[in-house]
């Protein structure tokens, strides 16, 4: 239920606070007076699309914000907590604010939000019915959705099970129709694998391979010199014992050593120095023992010819073009291409039995879907009967609907059937479909209809409608009045209305006012009660509201409807 509602510079209304509340609110006013702008005012909050153009002029923004009575709705509870919203002793708030560029943002709760998050809540909270919904009553998913919602709990648990079983079906059809349409894609792929697994095994590199070829080939390439430089080194350090009188650095420093050790003993701050030099003749003698060990693996590589190592990186190279860029893209490839291989080959075997699982799949699809079947036609029948005993009360006594559910021969996402609402105008009349069968004030009256019985087992909280009576008047509208006041029992009702007869049930009048001062048009929306409500529908009668027969005629009515209200 809506407690209330407050609008900021939305068209004409530059501001304005509507007391709601439980029963059956009425909302009143001359044409052109705002009614219009009230009934989008609750669209905003319930996240239907922006207008900025509605954004009052030369006005920052537009702002509506609405308070909430959600009790202990699961499905409005859960989200609201999914979005951080504030709830307080039950209270929901919802805000909608709208710029002059188009910009606008949503608020639950005091928490911004998607503005799609506002249309999630409301499909819970409320539902509008204007003269756009009369058109839609004549499409056949808008029909199909009414019989749904008569029928209930059962159909709506059936109608989740059809659809578990309708998508399930549905995605191993395209799993199916995917891997039969790209067959020779994975074929190929297959393929291109199997010959890049036997290059690969047939070169055999390791990871590093390439750097250390290239690294070994231009070792080979100047091993001469490489060769010539540690012999040239080793004689520096250490000559050959055939040389007579050699002057090699490890004798030369070791005679500086000897020298030194004669005469550390007379001054200890040498020791130092000594320490030094015996240091470097160790380091020497390892250098040179190096430079020998290096000179004898020149000596050993000189078995792997350059031609070979030079033959064994162009295969390499060979590969990481092929397959590269890099050689750790090569063994990663082959890493991966067993498993992927694998994945193709096993692609393959499933095509087999995809076909016979897509057939029981769908044929359990069937199964539920004619499950549902069977509960629409069960529910098509009562609410047929139901909806014309409430057409009788709303003064098309000869009227009668008849709900026809047919049997498609293919499936889809609400089943299998085919849902039509069709009017006969009397006893014996052919029914034809809403939308050649109906006028403006017949559609009205069987929206109405539909709305009071579908209430029954599908209870929602608020229903606004939006000059649900257009075309209508006299008795008829009202009856309309009456079937409102019934509807308003269970459910908070708000309608928009320019006819006496129907804002006469209302316990609850409010009445948007026109004012302009020559140059700048506002509204605003008071709340009528005693004798302001007495000259609102002594005018709505066609008088002049402060005439004594309008009045009287007004008061008549007023009396009237209150002793047939259970209010």
């Amino acid at each position: 239920m809506i407690h209330e509602v407050s609008i900021t510079d939305l068209g004409v209304i530059h501001e304005a606070r509507l007391p709601l509340g439980p029963g059956l609110t009425a909302l009143t006013g001359e044409t052109g007076a705002g009614k219009t702008m009230v009934v989008t005012a609750l669209g905003l909050l319930l996240g239907q699309r922006a207008d900025s153009t509605q954004v009052r002029r030369e006005a920052r923004s537009t702002w509506v914000e609405g308070r909430f009575a959600i009790g202990t709705l699961p499905g409005v509870t859960h989200r609201a907590a999914e979005l951080g919203a504030a709830i307080d002793d039950g209270e929901l708030v919802l805000s909608r604010e709208v710029l002059p560029e188009g910009r606008s943002r949503a608020l639950v709760g005091g928490r911004s939000a998607p503005v799609s998050a506002l249309s999630e809540l409301a499909s819970d909270l409320v539902v509008v019915h204007g003269q756009s919904d009369q058109v839609r009553l004549k499409s056949e998913t808008a029909q199909r959705d009414a019989l749904d919602r008569f029928a209930g709990p059962d159909l709506k648990k059936a109608l989740e099970q059809y659809r578990e079983a309708y998508e399930s079906a549905i995605a191993l059809e395209k799993t199916r129709d995917m891997l039969r349409n790209d067959s020779e894609a994975r074929s190929a792929e297959a393929q291109d694998l199997r010959e890049a697994i036997a290059d690969i095994e047939a070169v055999n590199p390791t990871a590093g391979e390439d750097a250390t070829l290239s690294e070994h080939i231009a070792k080979l390439t100047h091993a001469e010199e490489l060769r010539q430089a540690a012999m040239m080194a080793s004689q520096a350090l250490s000559a050959d014992d055939s040389v007579f009188d050699a002057k090699d650095a490890l004798a030369l420093v070791d005679q500086a050593l000897k020298s030194w050790e004669r005469v550390v003993s007379f001054d200890s701050s040498a020791e130092e120095l000594r320490s030094s030099l015996a240091d470097a003749a160790y380091q020497l003698s390892e250098v040179s023992v190096g430079i020998s060990g290096y000179l004898a693996s020149l000596e050993s590589e000189g078995v792997d010819s350059l031609e070979d190592s030079h033959e064994r990186l162009a295969a390499v190279t060979a590969l990481m073009r092929r397959h590269g860029p890099t050689l750790d893209d090569v063994l990663a490839l082959y890493e991966g291409s067993s498993a992927r291989l694998l994945e193709l080959e096993q692609d393959s075997d499933r095509l087999a039995t995809l076909d016979a699982e897509c057939e029981q799949a769908m044929a359990v699809a069937w199964e539920r879907a004619n499950a549902l079947g069977d509960i629409r036609d069960a529910a098509a029948s009562k609410l047929a009967s139901a909806v014309t005993h409430e057409l009788s009360a709303l003064a098309m006594p000869n009227a009668s609907l008849h709900v026809s559910v047919s049997r498609e021969q293919t499936l889809s996402s609400h089943g299998a059937n085919q849902v039509s609402l069709l009017l006969a105008a009397h006893p014996g009349a052919e029914p034809l479909p809403l939308g050649k069968g109906a006028s403006g004030g017949e559609l009205s009256r069987v929206m109405l209809a539909l709305e009071v019985v579908i209430a029954e087992s599908d209870p929602v909280p608020t229903f606004v409608f939006d000059e649900v009576d257009a075309g209508v008047g006299g008795a008829s509208a009202l009856e309309i009045g009456r079937r409102l006041d019934a509807l308003a029992q269970t459910s908070q009702v708000i309608v928009v209305t320019h006819l006496a007869q129907v804002a006469a049930f209302a316990n609850n009048h409010l009445h948007v006012v026109k004012d302009t001062d020559g140059q700048v048009t506002t509204s605003s929306v008071t709340r009528l009660e005693g004798e302001e409500r007495l000259r609102e529908i002594a005018r709505m009668l066609g008088g002049m509201e402060d005439s004594h027969s309008a009045l009287t005629h007004a008061r008549e009515l007023l009396d009237q409807t209150h002793s047939v209200s259970r209010r």
